[in-house]
């Protein structure tokens, strides 16, 4: 399993320590709410989207940060969160 580091990201993300030992993204289904605030939970949400799309590549996963940093407010749920990365990202690597 690959596993995203925050210095691997290339944007700082604030931390929620108050709810750092909550669960977090582990896969399908998951309604829970995405905090696209919280460093903890972007961590686990870039590693799964990068190992959907097969790729270990930094840049790839720069695209992924821009598109959850561009991603529209109706998008809440994690499994939203995830189809939308997976989707759109597949959408630029084969467009």
């Amino acid at each position: 399993m690959l596993i995203v580091k925050a210095s691997d990201l290339k944007f700082k993300y604030p931390r929620d320590v108050a709810h750092r030992e909550e669960a977090k993204f582990s896969g399908l289904p998951d309604p829970a709410p995405f905090n696209r605030d919280d460093l903890y939970e972007i961590l686990p949400m870039m590693s799964a989207a990068m190992e959907a799309l097969g790729s270990d590549n930094g840049r790839v996963l720069h695209l992924l940060e821009d598109i959850l940093n561009e991603m529209p407010r109706f998008v809440t749920t994690r499994e939203e969160v995830y189809n939308y990365l997976v989707g759109c990202g597949r959408d630029v690597l084969q467009g």
